[in-house]
């Protein structure tokens, strides 16, 4: 292989460090939530937001005040891209299908998908109020069946963001906090005097937040680890510097930590896109963020061939994967570890994030290679279920079943099948006896 790195990231051990700081925090955090529940949850409301409410969940009548901010043009928007999110995740609905099969005469096996009974859903403030996450969380959690949605998200400007109450309430959450960070996700999971604890904990959020969820999960379930947004742009020369660089630079404003690399077979692509960044970022309204980004997370990997290309993007993993060659589908075909796949030049990972239809809480750092993003199926629980509806079957099975368990060392276990043979078979097996 012949692959050249022109440009490189800082050393993993100085991002190693970084979350080693996070862990700490999170976890003394989520200590003084558990054992003081609203009066710990006030206190960093307070601290971090600014922010302290008589209460944090929004009445009725707070959500309609809210929602009359937003104006008919941000209203028409919103509903447009719900309509696209909505179809989508029905589609998935509908190919996930309880089972009923009979696999032996007398046997029946099967299994049902039932919803998760409560969900937390976190949409992230901060310097970019997501309003997308909304949608992505909420609605498709209430597509999925969920019984009880409950969403957070952080005041800005020490107050309830309008747009984001309106796309919480609009996709369905039944309970609507203003609660930002470590302190929404600990209340969510952990519970408090005033807010009852949630089953599962979905969306994204910073490091802060990602770090919390993953020390949480095993007490609630989680969506994925979804850390600071990445994005990969894998290029040949059929697509110029300026596509490269846009999609490179639109993910890495998200913030000083986010990961963008371009992956390409083309020396003059690699110097030109590094150049274009160079001149958009003297003119990027949020070129401070990216700046530091593009500094210290950005790669730009050389390859010879399509297939050391696919071999780099694999091993990666990244969140976002912009594919922009002669071969897009080729790419589609081989890429196994990924959060989500944007291909040609008319594609681009802004429509993914906010309207175009599929989720955009994507697994990060890697965890491409063993799950992929947020859906409707996140959401839904696929129980099994047998039954033995002859005495036939019952012996048959029985027998097999008291060997096996035997086999293993287990008594009790078997003489849970003995007693059916007894019972159900037509051989006279004594108690106590493994069937022959």
């Amino acid at each position: 292989m012949a692959i050249e790195v022109l440009k490189r990231s800082k050393p993993e051990a100085e991002k190693a460090s970084d979350d080693a700081r996070v862990r700490g925090v999170v976890e003394a955090t989520l200590a003084e939530i558990e054992a003081r529940g609203d009066q710990a949850v006030r206190a960093l409301s307070e601290k971090f937001d600014g922010y302290s409410p008589a209460q944090f969940r929004l009445s009725d009548s707070e959500i309609e005040a809210a929602m009359a901010k937003v104006t008919a043009r941000e209203m028409e928007d919103i509903r447009f891209a719900q309509e696209q999110i909505r179809r989508f995740a029905e589609a998935q609905r509908a190919s996930m299908t309880d089972i009923e099969v009979e696999t032996l005469p007398g046997v029946i096996l099967g299994h049902r998908n039932i919803p998760v009974q409560s969900v937390g859903c976190y949409v992230p403030g901060g310097k970019f109020p997501m309003v997308a996450s909304a949608h992505m969380s909420v609605l498709t959690a209430s597509v999925a069946g969920v019984p009880r949605i409950v969403a957070a998200a952080p005041p800005v400007n020490g107050a309830p963001h309008p747009a984001i109450v309106a796309a919480m309430h609009m996709g369905g959450a039944h309970e609507i906090y203003v609660l930002g960070g470590i302190q929404a996700v600990g209340a969510m999971a952990l519970g408090t005097e005033t807010i009852e604890p949630v089953h599962m904990l979905v969306g994204p959020g910073n490091a802060f937040v990602a770090e919390a969820k993953r020390q949480l999960f095993g007490r609630v379930g989680i969506d994925l680890f979804a850390g600071p947004t990445e994005t990969m742009v894998i290029a040949d020369e059929t697509v110029d510097a300026e596509l490269c660089a846009t999609d490179l630079l639109g993910q890495a404003e998200h913030g000083y930590n986010s990961p963008a690399c371009l992956i390409t077979n083309s020396r003059r692509l690699a110097e030109e896109t590094m150049a274009e960044i160079d001149r958009l970022l003297k003119i990027l309204p949020t070129a401070e963020t990216a700046r530091i980004s593009w500094r210290d997370y950005g790669d730009v990997i050389l390859c010879d061939t399509h297939e050391e290309m696919l071999s780099v993007a694999n091993e990666m993993a990244y969140e976002h994967v912009q594919v922009m060659t002669d071969r897009d589908d080729w790419y589609l075909d081989n890429m196994t570890a990924y959060g989500a796949l944007f291909l040609g030049p008319r594609t681009n990972v802004a429509n993914g994030d906010k309207v175009i239809g599929t989720n955009h809480t994507l697994p990060t750092k890697k965890a491409g290679r063993y799950t992929g993003g947020l859906w409707v199926g996140k959401f839904l629980k696929t129980h099994s279920y047998q039954k033995i509806v002859t005495d036939e079957a019952a012996a048959l099975v029985g027998e097999y079943g008291s060997r096996l368990c035997m086999l293993e060392g287990f008594v009790g276990h078997a003489e849970q099948c003995n007693v059916r043979v007894r019972r159900y078979g037509h051989k006279n097996v004594p108690y106590g006896e493994a069937a022959e």
